[in-house]
């Protein structure tokens, strides 16, 4: 137990620290890249069927929260369309889902995770389209 204690410390520490350039206003995008660099990134843009309806909104963050935790995902990032009245930049969807794996093998594994499975059957109902892009 002593030793478990001691691992998740030092995870724990081992978090903050590399947490930290994420945390300072001062991050440079060469310091980000160095953190993303040879990961899969799953980025998926859901246009909810009720967008303004604010149980509908508060379901699916549930279900988002859910999904984040499959051990799989390195890293994630949840967020909502920005209004923007630049020609370039779609505003339609309601929410954006990004995560970020070590490699293919670990986003195929995620793909097939029952937490995943539960999240579409559980929540899938919310939304009306859904748009998947996969890079490397």
């Amino acid at each position: 137990m002593k030793n478990r204690r001691n691992f998740l410390k030092r995870s724990a520490a081992g978090l903050g620290f590399i947490s930290l350039p994420f945390l300072s206003k001062k991050t440079s995008a060469s310091e980000m890249k160095i953190v993303l660099q040879n990961s899969y990134i799953h980025h998926v843009y859901f246009w909810l069927k009720e967008p303004k309806s604010k149980e509908a909104c508060q379901r699916f963050e549930e279900g988002l929260q859910l999904l984040v935790t499959i051990p799989e995902i390195k890293l994630y990032h949840i967020g909502k369309a920005v209004l923007s009245n630049r020609d370039v930049v779609d505003d339609s969807f309601t929410y954006s889902y990004m995560a970020v794996f070590n490699s293919k093998a670990d986003q195929d594994n995620y793909q097939v995770h029952p937490t995943h499975l539960k999240f579409i059957e559980k929540y899938g109902d919310l939304w009306e389209k859904v748009i998947v892009y996969d890079a490397l």
